[in-house]
């Protein structure tokens, strides 16, 4: 069987199976976001600082993937959120299968917010969907502005793009400018959001972006469904 056919039958299985994931969140209202990056771009903190925020307004759940190991989990549970830990075993991404257990294993009727913290790469996590209804990338300055030309894909599936470490700009090079010119040309409309996970500069327009969202998917809550 051709490589390319091949891959395009692992997509449809794994399309299939995150649709069914994504059901069971709008049954019951929850917001789903998948949260990528490259390694070090500052997923987690984002994460951190998004537990900080919201962690006594709303019920969040955290998924986090990497490649091996449980340090960002543990950096998550000590900020009072409830998180899975999955290990890829050396695959660059999540996926539908591999989200199942934990998805079996989430009470979405107490929940809110799902958060799904990708493994650490700008390649194959743009490839693969999961159960999220908005996908956000996180760039950071230190990385350079130039990662839209050389990895499209993510940047033209993003709904925000979260621009990290901008209190290291004064020190790289990074061109502001440049980069959201060259990701509008990829997804027009997209949402910029500059901040400082380190420093908690910008870190109000992020939990505005994501308190929005978490609004609308309340009205659109089931009114059948017990939020106790």
């Amino acid at each position: 069987m051709p490589k390319i056919e091949l891959m395009r039958r692992v997509l449809a299985s794994n399309d299939a199976l995150v649709a069914a994931q994504r059901e069971l969140l709008d049954r019951h209202g929850v917001l789903g976001i998948n949260i990528m990056s490259g390694p070090g771009a500052g997923k987690t903190s984002l994460v951190e600082r998004t537990a900080e925020a919201l962690g006594r307004k709303y019920r969040m759940q955290v998924i986090e993937g990497d490649i091996q190991g449980d340090l960002d989990a543990r950096r998550v549970t000590a900020k009072g959120v409830g998180c899975v830990q999955i290990n890829t075993q050396g695959a660059c991404h999540l996926d539908g299968l591999m989200l199942g257990p934990a998805i079996a294993g989430i009470d979405f009727a107490k929940l809110d917010l799902l958060l799904i913290e990708n493994v650490g790469n700008l390649v194959c996590p743009a490839e693969f969907a999961l159960p999220a209804h908005y996908n956000v990338t996180v760039i950071s300055t230190p990385e350079g502005s130039d990662k839209p030309v050389k990895y499209p894909l993510m940047f033209s599936k993003s709904d925000a793009l979260v621009i990290n470490k901008l209190d290291l700009l004064p020190y790289v090079d990074f061109d502001l400018a440049a980069l959201k010119k060259a990701v509008r040309k990829l997804r027009p409309g997209i949402t910029f959001i500059e901040m400082s996970a380190r420093t908690g500069a910008g870190v109000d327009k992020w939990v505005a972006w994501l308190e929005e969202k978490l609004l609308s998917r309340r009205k659109k809550r089931p009114a059948t469904i017990s939020r106790s």
